[in-house]
This record gives C-alpha cells, sequence and structure tokens, in this order.
C-alpha cells in the first residue's frame, strides 16, 4: 500500500509571537536597528518542521481581521489583548515574502482566525486520506485531534517537539474524545482569549463536571445534582456558559479548499529567498536554509511525548543521513550553493604569504617597517593568555594580502624570531589594527615586547558604531564585507580529544585562516574609519576607548592577591550559617524537604503551610518561588526570609568562596578578572572570570568576600577610591538643577537635604526614616521608579509613595523638564547621548507597545547618567595609569568596580598618591556639580573600602 501522505499547517501567528517573546531578553537586532526577533523565531520554527519531518504537503495560515462571527457574539472576545508589537506588525510581511519566494501557501481569509482555518483544512484533508499535522502551541486546537489529526507542539527552549493523539488529549483534557475540549474550555474560560467560562470553574472542576455530565449541555441540565454556590453560580450564568462554549468552538466550515496541488512542497526560488535573508542579515538562516533544500541537513530525531510521539517518530520521519527535500540525489545542491552571494576565500583571488626565515624574513621585516597602518593577528595556543604561547603571527596593510610568521614551540627560539620583529611593535609612527588588540597585547607581553603607537581595533570601533549588535570578527565580515570566513572549527575540529592543537595544523592552512583573519579586520577597520567619524564617536574611539585598552592590559596582567586560607576559614563559617537557616526551615515547614528545589519548597509554603490565598504560578503550573515574589512576602514571614537568606549564603559560597581560589593563575599566583569593553551599552566596563562586580555587599557575609582581596606583599597596602553619588551629581549637573546643585557645592548630605525638602522639615530634623525614603527617591527617579515600586522598596503605603514622588518632582522641577527633554530626544533622534557623545540607540522609543516603549523611555533618562559616570571614570584610570607609568611609581592600578578603583599602592609611595588619585578622579571632567571621592587605606579590600 502507498504510505500515507501528510498535510503540516503552521498556526502563524501563534509560532511568530512565540517566537518573538522566547527572544524578548535577547533580541536580534541588525545592524540597521531593526528588531528582527519575531521573523526569526518563525523561520526557526518553520525550518525546524521541514527539517525533522520531510513533510510532502505544507501551509502557514494567518489570521486576517480577528473572528467577525466570535466578535457579534461577544464583543468584548480578545478585547484584553496588548496592542501586537511593533516588531510583530514588522515581520509579518516579511514572513510572507519569504514563504512567497519558498513556494509555501499563506492562507488567509477575512473575518476567520487561523484556527478557523486550519480547522477547515484539517478535516477536508483527512477525508482524503491524509495524515494531519497542526503546528501550534495552542492547546484549542485539541478539539480537532482525530485518528489522523494530530497536534505538533513545538516545545520550549529547543527540547524537541511534542506530538498529541487521541491519549495525549484524553489525559491532558481529562476527556473520553476530543471534541469535549470545546467543553472543557467553555466551562474553564480562556484568559487568553477572553472567553469567561463559568465562574468558579477552573481546571479540576471543567474535567470533573464533563466525567460526570459528559457536557455543557449535559451539566446545565442537570445543575440538581450540584450543591451550595457553585449551584447558584452555574444556573446563574446559563447562557454565558453556552456562549463561552461558542466562544470556544473552532469552526470547521471555512470558505478555504484543501487542494493538494497547491500544498506540495516544491522547489523555492532561493536566489529570492537568500537575497531577504541577506536584508535581515540572517547568516545562520541562509546557511542553515542552503544546506537544508540541497540535501545537506542531518536528520532530527529529538521527539518527546508518550506513546503517539513515538508511535508518530517511527512512522512519519522517512529516511536518515543526508537528503534531498524533493528526492533524486540533491542535485540541485549546485543551483542553491551558487546562488549564494556571500563570499568565501574560495571566491576572492588572495596572496597570502608564509614568511620563510633568513633573507625573505629580512626584506619582510623592511617592507613592513616602511607602512603606516598594519593590521596585525596572534595565533596561539590557547585562549588564556596566560598561558598562551605564540604559534604565528599574520599582517595584512592592503586588502586581499598578507604575510604569515610561524613560531617555533622552543622558547628560546621563538623569542630571538619576536626580537627581530620588535622595532615593528615598538614603533610610534606605524598603527596597529586589530580585533580584540587588548588578548594579542597581553600574549605579546610574556615575551617582554610592549606594543606602541596608534592602535585601531575593530571590536571597540564597532561597539561604538552599533553597540547592542554583536561584535565578533565572523559576524562583522559577514554583515559589512558579505565574506564569510574560515571558521575555527573547519581548521581544528569541534571540541574534545580529536580537536587538533594550531600547532598540528600545516602551515598553508595556518597561513590561509590567520592572513585571512588579519586581511579582513583591515578592510573592518577601513569600513568603520568613516562610519566613527559620521556618528561623531572618533573622538570618543581615539581618546577613551583606544586608550584605556592598554590601561586594561596592564590591570589584567598584574592581577590582584587573593588570602585562600581566609577563603576556606569563611567557607566553613557559611556551611555552619546554611545548616543553622536549614534547621529554622525544617522546623517551620514541619518537615525536611530540599530546599533548592524550586518544585518542593513552592509545596511546603503555598500548599501545606499556605501562606498567601492566590500564590502566584509558573507557566507550567508550579507555584512561583521566584526572588521577586518572596522577597515581596519576606517581611510577613519568617520561614521566607529564612529561604532567602540561604539562597543568597549558597549562592554567595558558590560563586566567590569556593570558586575564587580556583581561579588563581598557577603562572602568576594571583587572580586576573577580564574587563570587557564591548557587552553593556551604557558604556560601563563589564569583568568577567571571575566577575568582581556583582561581589553582593549588602550582607555582613557578602562583604566579608573583600576581605580576601589583600596586597601584593607586606610593602603594599590597598587603596580603594571611590565616586560619591556621581550618578546623582551627573544628573543635577545636566538637568542644571539649582536647589540640587547648591546642596552638592555646600556640602550637604543631599539624601539629607532632599527629605528636608520633600518632607518639609529642617535639615537636623530629618529622620533616619526620610532619609531612607529619600535616599530611594534620588536613586529610583534615574531608572523611572513608580509609586508601586517605592512602596516595595519601603514601608510607605502605594499612595504615599505617589505622594512623595510628586512631591519630589515639585521639588526639583528642572529635574522632571530635563528627563522629558531626554524623551524627546530619543524620539526626535533615535539615540541619547553621554557628556561625551557616547551613543545609546533607542530603536523602541516611538514604539506603539506601552510597556516596550516605556522601557525605551527610560533608558532615555538614564543612559546618558550611567553612560557619562562610565566615561567620566575612564578618562580617571587612563589619567592615573599615565601619571603612574610615566614617573615609574611601583603601585598599580588593579581593579574597577562600578564606580571605584582599587589599587595595590608601594607604602613609601602612600601619602603622594592619596592626593594625586583623589585629584584625577574629582577633575576628569568638569561639571556644574563638584565631583566628591573617598578614599581609604586597608590591609585588605573591605578594610580599604
Amino acid at each position: 500500500m502507498p504510505e500515507q501522505k501528510r498535510l503540516f499547517l503552521l498556526d502563524a501567528y501563534a509560532l511568530i509571537f512565540r517566537g518573538y517573546y522566547a527572544l524578548i531578553k535577547n533580541p536580534r537586532i541588525n545592524s540597521k536597528g531593526m528588531d528582527t526577533s519575531a521573523i526569526m523565531g518563525f523561520m526557526n520554527s518553520l525550518f525546524d518542521v521541514i527539517k525533522r519531518e520531510k513533510p510532502d504537503h505544507l501551509a502557514v495560515c494567518f489570521d486576517k481581521g480577528g473572528s467577525a462571527e466570535r466578535t457579534e457574539l461577544f464583543p468584548e472576545y480578545k478585547a484584553n489583548r496588548n496592542e501586537t508589537p511593533d516588531a510583530i506588525k514588522i515581520a509579518v510581511p516579511y514572513i510572507q515574502d519569504i514563504l512567497k519566494a519558498m513556494h509555501i501557501p499563506s492562507v488567509v481569509l477575512e473575518g476567520w482566525e487561523a484556527d478557523d482555518i486550519i480547522g477547515t483544512l484539517a478535516k477536508q484533508a483527512e477525508k482524503e486520506d491524509y495524515k494531519v499535522f497542526m503546528v501550534t502551541p495552542d492547546k484549542d486546537f485539541g478539539q480537532l485531534v482525530s485518528e489522523n489529526i494530530f497536534m505538533y507542539r513545538p516545545a520550549r527552549m529547543g527540547n524537541g517537539i511534542e506530538i498529541w493523539g487521541i491519549p495525549e488529549i484524553q489525559k491532558r483534557f481529562g476527556v473520553e474524545r476530543p471534541e469535549q475540549v470545546i467543553d472543557y474550555l467553555g466551562m474553564m474560560g480562556d484568559a487568553s482569549d477572553n472567553i469567561p467560562g463559568l465562574p468558579g470553574v477552573g481546571d479540576k472542576t471543567a474535567k470533573k463536571f464533563i466525567e460526570q455530565f459528559g457536557s455543557m449541555e449535559g451539566l446545565l441540565a442537570n445543575t440538581d445534582k450540584l450543591k451550595g454556590k457553585m449551584k447558584e453560580k452555574v444556573e446563574d450564568n446559563k447562557e454565558l456558559g453556552l456562549l463561552s462554549k461558542k466562544l470556544a468552538t473552532i469552526c470547521i466550515e471555512c470558505d478555504v479548499t484543501f487542494n493538494a496541488e497547491d500544498y506540495e512542497m516544491s522547489v523555492p526560488d532561493s536566489e529570492k529567498v537568500q537575497v531577504i535573508f541577506e536584508e535581515l542579515e540572517f547568516r545562520r538562516l541562509k546557511d542553515q536554509f542552503i544546506k537544508i533544500f540541497s540535501g545537506e541537513a542531518e536528520p532530527q530525531t529529538q521527539v518527546t511525548s508518550t506513546d503517539t510521539a513515538k508511535k508518530e517518530a517511527s512512522t512519519s520521519s522517512a529516511g536518515s543521513g543526508q537528503f534531498s527535500l524533493f528526492g533524486g540525489d540533491g542535485a540541485s545542491a549546485a543551483t542553491i550553493t551558487d546562488s549564494s552571494s556571500r563570499k568565501t576565500i574560495k571566491d576572492i583571488p588572495h596572496v597570502y604569504q608564509s614568511v620563510a626565515p633568513g633573507m625573505a624574513m629580512k626584506l619582510f621585516v623592511q617592507n613592513l617597517m616602511k607602512q603606516t597602518s598594519v593590521c596585525f593577528d596572534t595565533e596561539t595556543t590557547s585562549l588564556n593568555p596566560l598561558e598562551a604561547q605564540l604559534v604565528g603571527i599574520a599582517f595584512s596593510w592592503e586588502a586581499t594580502k598578507g604575510y604569515y610568521i610561524p613560531f617555533p614551540e622552543d622558547k628560546g627560539e621563538a623569542q630571538e624570531l619576536i626580537e627581530i620583529l620588535r622595532p615593528f611593535f615598538e614603533a610610534e609612527n606605524i598603527e596597529k589594527i586589530g580585533q580584540n588588540l587588548k588578548y594579542d597585547i597581553k600574549v605579546l607581553d610574556k615575551y617582554a615586547i610592549k606594543v606602541k603607537g596608534m592602535f585601531f581595533d575593530t571590536m571597540l570601533a564597532h561597539y561604538l558604531i552599533n553597540p547592542d549588535m554583536r561584535h565578533n570578527m565572523d559576524v562583522l565580515s559577514e554583515t559589512y564585507l558579505n565574506y564569510t570566513p574560515i571558521s575555527i572549527t573547519e581548521l581544528i575540529g569541534k571540541k574534545g580529544k580529536n580537536q587538533l592543537n594550531m600547532r598540528d595544523v600545516p602551515l598553508e592552512n595556518q597561513t590561509e585562516y590567520a592572513v585571512e583573519d588579519a586581511d579582513v579586520t583591515y578592510q573592518l577597520a577601513e569600513h568603520f574609519r568613516p562610519e566613527l567619524a559620521e556618528a561623531k564617536t572618533d573622538v570618543l574611539f581615539k581618546d577613551i576607548e583606544i586608550p584605556l585598552l592598554h590601561v586594561l592590559a596592564d590591570m589584567e596582567l598584574e592581577g590582584i592577591n587573593l588570602d585562600e586560607k581566609f577563603l576556606n576559614s569563611l567557607s566553613e563559617d557559611l556551611n555552619n550559617d546554611i545548616k543553622n537557616l536549614e534547621g529554622k526551615i525544617y522546623e517551620a515547614a514541619g518537615e525536611e524537604f530540599n530546599i533548592a528545589s524550586p518544585k518542593q519548597l513552592g509545596e511546603i509554603l503555598f500548599s501545606k503551610m499556605k501562606l498567601v490565598d492566590k500564590p502566584k504560578k509558573t507557566k507550567t503550573g508550579q507555584f512561583s518561588t521566584a526572588e521577586d515574589v518572596l522577597s515581596y512576602l519576606a517581611k510577613d514571614h519568617e520561614i521566607i526570609k529564612n529561604v532567602l537568606d540561604y539562597r543568597g549564603l549558597a549562592k554567595l559560597k558558590s560563586t566567590y568562596v569556593d570558586a575564587l581560589p580556583e581561579q588563581v593563575e598557577p603562572t602568576t599566583g594571583r587572580v586576573h578578572t577580564d574587563y570587557m569593553q564591548t557587552v553593556a551599552a551604557t558604556g560601563r566596563l563589564s569583568s568577567n572570570n571571575p566577575n568582581l562586580q556583582n561581589i553582593p555587599i549588602r550582607t555582613e557575609r557578602g562583604r566579608q568576600v573583600r576581605k580576601a582581596f589583600v596586597p601584593r606583599d607586606e610593602n603594599y597596602i590597598l587603596l580603594a577610591a571611590d565616586y560619591s553619588q556621581i550618578e546623582l551629581r551627573i544628573i543635577a549637573a545636566l538637568s542644571e538643577e539649582t536647589t540640587m546643585i547648591e546642596a552638592f557645592k555646600n556640602g550637604e548630605d543631599i539624601h539629607a537635604s532632599t527629605a528636608s525638602k520633600v518632607f518639609n522639615v529642617p535639615i537636623e530634623e530629618v529622620t533616619r526614616e526620610q532619609r531612607s525614603n529619600a535616599k530611594t527617591v534620588n536613586f529610583g527617579i534615574i531608572y523611572g521608579v513608580s509609586a508601586f515600586g517605592l512602596s516595595n522598596q519601603t514601608d510607605l503605603s502605594r499612595s504615599e509613595a505617589k505622594e512623595l514622588i510628586d512631591t519630589y518632582y515639585k521639588t526639583y522641577p528642572k529635574l522632571r523638564s530635563y528627563m522629558s527633554d531626554q524623551v524627546n530626544f530619543a524620539r526626535d533622534n533615535g539615540y541619547v547621548q553621554t557628556v561625551l557623545g557616547r551613543r545609546r540607540y533607542l530603536k523602541d522609543i516611538n514604539g506603539s507597545n506601552a510597556i516596550v516603549r516605556g522601557a525605551a523611555e527610560r533608558n532615555a533618562v538614564n543612559a546618558p547618567i550611567q553612560g557619562s559616570a562610565a566615561d567620566i571614570i575612564k578618562i580617571a584610570m587612563i589619567n592615573i595609569h599615565k601619571k603612574l607609568d610615566e614617573s615609574n611609581y611601583k603601585s598599580k592600578m588593579l581593579l574597577q568596580v562600578h564606580d571605584e578603583l582599587v589599587f595595590d599602592i608601594f607604602k613609601p609611595e602612600l601619602d603622594e598618591l592619596k592626593g594625586v588619585i583623589k585629584s584625577e578622579m574629582e577633575n576628569a571632567y568638569k561639571l556644574s556639580v563638584p565631583l566628591d571621592v573617598e578614599v581609604g587605606v586597608g590591609q585588605d579590600w573591605l578594610e580599604a573600602h
């Protein structure tokens, strides 16, 4: 018998929304500032279906204008939904264009929902002996399931798919027949569609009624068998129940017709698809498209569900290994691959040469020293520059041309070779170009090479041009040069025991790979120079980010000393604290359980102890024990306070106390954090391996972690210099708020001064609580604190918090005007900027979605303040580093943490450098408000701070 053909029907908007919100915390923004998350999310779902299932027939169904019939029945139907995000509105035309180019039908019917279109087509195809798969996460489709119609549900977090047949529907909804899902939905309602349902009927009750009465009508005919308030509610809302059932019923008689020929998978117009993907900057999706439709895709086998899913997986996946979607031997591959517009090393004529020792090296160096601008790139044995050995160095100063110098493994011979290149690296008149030059500087430092002269770092340049985009070289090359470089895995293989060391790679391959990197980086630099000038960020690049690169390299190489013995002792103390809290929690709960398990904790707090009437639940139906949920309840429940303390101590122990000793570098005996310049869009530095900026300092135990950071030896002492309230000073200066400026100029306690004005009491009579509330508002205003947020952070009621905020703005009227001006500037220009011109682009500032737009408006206010603070401390770091270097001080700058700098001070230099550091920090940038720096010293970081 011929194999049963399969039709896949995709619920377009359900998959588009799902894809968009899956990426909401990390949206995909291309170089044009366009949010492509919704398009990418949908295309991932579509390609996943095609790769896994190799369908015979496929169509995508769209809503248009909503359901006229349901809205007529119930005007409030779906009226509770937020406005569609702009990114989704933009996405739909692109998705329809892609589908058209792929020759996949888009089925749209004015006045009908995709549910109804899919229901109609599914039932028609079933009659023609098709097996139908409805691709949607929407549970409502359960009512359509039959022997040959299935729900094909993409699982969350990439965990395969679930296929629901009749057994899964019976189990999920507690029904005997799938069509009873309509009764289930009608009884309990559907908040997402604003279907009211029967008051007081939830999931469990609906299942019980269906088991007892079979249907909505059966329930309404037998209300005499109900008791108490439930009987009253059901009888009083019979019409509402019947209406809800009608609203939940998917129509299977729309004016659409299943025509097998129209829905048959056919060869796409590859060129058109790739042109759209190029416009959207979908590099990986484009590669995926080429692989899928050229027969190179790998089979997908990850399916999750119960017996039906297993049965479908075995019957619906045809073949294994390579396949051609359209049969045959994959003959279309050449056509599709050739039409790709992105070039590779195979397409571009190039001259990449390795340089041999002797005369060739001599001639190369002579030529090298004649250049004014050269890109170089080191190839090494490790990503850790402190342990990396040179394998080779590539050079390029002309597009498509370059040279590679391989290095011997012997350290002495390698040092001899680098000495030949020393004149280039130390030449002040030759600009050095690179991608992430900080790494190369640190590697060369091991060979006693100090790289000098002007720098151009393409990663830093692009960070200033488009801070929200990724900045790695492959992405930049594909985006701006339309060129895909050789991947490192292509050269040495994937991670694992079979991965090669760079030294094992043949010289010819090393040369092609390494010089290509230098060539591409050189071309990117030429591309970025005019863009930096156009955005007026070239001065920021040249005077701040590039000089800072040297400063950070020196700080990272220096590292900081760690008292491991103290950390071991602290770890034992934390163990005791954690055990003590465990005992208190178990006693309050009346039993022992896994406190670290959100499920078990939720059951104890909300099911057993019933600490709240209506506990918040996660999407999976579990009780939520998230930090924000528990923090809100901690004031009233000792056990919750203890749970939060338990979590905090456990995290402190695992993340810092036990982890820090493991991060001591064996070659130096010190901890070397990495400072990243290109992560935070505001301009702030971020710290990694270890992250020293997130050490919790609000708790006693958290502060003690700082005690583990100690001076180099007994001849040194730690000095910590911290900007006092720099963000408040900046906002006072930028807003020209006279009252606040005067308070700072007079050296007043700004929080007490604010409290005095908003509470209308003399400053000397301000209470501790009033000052605390004023402090919360002072800092919260920058981040758009609401009355709700303020009441959560203080003991104020919501109305008191609102009154305090209103009074605050009356007290500081220029502050509110400044905030409005910033938002208006952003609306007109699409960005805001710091005092030094660093831009923060805000793509959603004119969006129609109020929540997303509100976040952009808050960023319009706080980004210039945060960014200006970041710029100012960077200037201070550059100036202090220069002073320490020029005067050959033994003292070193070690750490930058938020608004604080930490130094290892040679004791004889302490008195002099105290003043130097304070002065340089306070005079890094002149504002109408004086900057104030607090300086402390100590035998450890905690004492110094």
